[in-house]
């Protein structure tokens, strides 16, 4: 009779534990997904700083009165020779925006897959693009580090200098139909999965494409062309874009 209550009490036991085995398997996908709520908040945050990150370097840099491509190169040589403390400024703020941009699209494409992949093909558009961006972004600013430090040293603008300046021209010219893609991509992936509003959608396809149509004209504008202001448009309106989604994925409203 007690062999009989030992087999039941082990058959329990192992219920039981198989019973417990199961229940946390079945935790384990949940924990590992990660809060959404939490992670939306991060996508938002990281937008608004990468917003005002680059409202502010955009601030310091028109604030110095800095020169047009078009402008003579003795006029270039002398502002870059007279802020070469602001540029400090502008090129350390460069490295926060190409961390937080990777930062944003990454995080926004984790986010879109947790909430049913919708939007997932413009996302990783985002991503890569990003990528890009960031990388052109980083030449753009290395090449006007150099046209500083040479403008600290020269008492007239030589051949040199001049190549890197256009090369500096050059280097955002391309730039641009990368922001331009990043931003339709990040634009449809937060439509998609349900994240923003109509209307905001249109907005980021409409400013991405300004970047894309001025970055056709690349040649004109690393030779001063004005077409670069379509660009410089699109630019601010990415800026504004990730303030207003990133404001709304903060309050949880996405």
């Amino acid at each position: 009779m007690n062999d009989v209550r030992n087999v039941a009490q082990v058959s329990t036991d192992t219920r039981s534990a198989l019973g417990g085995t199961r229940m946390s398997e079945a935790a384990t996908p949940a924990v590992a997904a990660g809060n959404p709520v939490s992670t939306t908040r991060i996508v938002g945050g990281t937008a608004v700083a990468l917003a005002v990150s680059g409202f502010v370097q955009n601030a310091v840099f028109g604030g110095t009165g800095a020169p047009a491509y078009s402008d003579p190169l003795g006029v270039v040589l002398a502002y870059h020779a007279a802020n070469r403390g602001a540029f400090a400024i502008i090129s350390g703020l460069e490295t926060v925006n190409m961390v937080l941009l990777l930062v944003f699209v990454t995080a926004l494409h984790g986010l879109v897959q947790r909430r049913g992949g919708a939007g997932a093909d413009w996302s990783r558009l985002a991503v890569a693009a990003g990528a890009a961006c960031s990388t052109l972004f980083a030449l753009f600013i290395a090449t006007q580090i150099v046209v500083v430090l040479a403008a600290s040293n020269l008492a007239e603008p030589n051949p040199a200098f001049a190549l890197m300046w256009q090369l500096h021209a050059a280097l955002f010219a391309l730039a641009l139909p990368a922001l331009g893609a990043t931003f339709i991509g990040a634009a449809l992936a937060t439509h998609a999965s349900g994240l923003t509003r109509p209307w905001q959608r249109l907005f980021g396809m409409v400013g991405g494409s300004l970047p894309i149509l001025a970055g056709l004209a690349n040649l004109a504008i690393a030779d001063g062309s004005p077409l670069i202001f379509v660009g410089v448009l699109g630019y601010f309106l990415w800026l504004v874009w990730l303030v207003v989604i990133g404001i709304r994925l903060i309050r949880g409203q996405g």
